[in-house]
């Protein structure tokens, strides 16, 4: 469908939105600040509409500029990538442009605790969300357990790894370069009780 197609399939969207609400022209003249006579040209087809008038009717009609207009649907939005799986790890990519932040979906299965952590450093910040089962974080000084809902948000250049504790957990990790950063902070525990500062 082309653009001049396009606008002259409005009017009648116009006229059919209102009509199904059962709004008068004057009503929705007075919603939108459009006149009734530039309102009822739009709906015969006889004005063709501009943006400025659409903005404001599609406000008013409760629904998406693309939903007034008729706009094609968009492509595919799923992402097809390929999991890659190494050291009972099996990484599934969420997001396929370069650079910026990347997401990642980790199934990890293998049992970090039957072996010794091996803390690593490289370049960047990285977010982990726990969606399922329980993950062991050794971060710096810090050895976390961390359950489902949890997460932690930490520079990568601070030495660290984790694990699957005792079965399959699943995570949502976001990595992006040095100084991009989420949101959230995983904080430790505070020592001596409640009160201590």
């Amino acid at each position: 469908m082309d653009t001049d197609e396009a606008l002259a399939a409005v009017g009648p969207r116009l006229r059919a939105l209102r009509r199904e609400r059962g709004t008068t022209l004057a009503e929705l003249s007075a919603a939108t600040g459009i006149s009734v006579s530039t309102l009822s040209r739009l709906e015969s087809g006889s004005r063709r509409p501009a943006l400025e008038q659409l903005l404001p009717l599609a406000r008013a009609h409760g629904v998406t500029l693309d939903e007034l207009v008729g706009a094609p649907p968009t492509g595919d939005p799923r992402v097809h990538m390929r999991p890659v799986t190494r050291h009972g790890m099996t990484m599934l990519p969420l997001t396929r442009r370069a650079g910026g932040i990347q997401a990642y979906k980790l199934v990890i299965t293998d049992p970090g605790h039957r072996r010794e952590p091996a803390p690593q450093t490289h370049e960047g910040y990285e977010w982990l969300y726990v969606l399922s089962g329980r993950l062991r974080v050794v971060l710096g000084d810090h050895d976390l357990i961390m359950g489902p809902g949890e997460a932690a948000e930490f520079d990568t250049r601070v030495p660290h790894w984790f694990g699957a504790v005792d079965g399959p957990v699943e995570i949502l990790s976001l990595f992006g370069p040095q100084g991009e950063r989420a949101h959230l902070r995983a904080r430790p525990k505070q020592k001596g009780g409640a009160g201590a500062r």
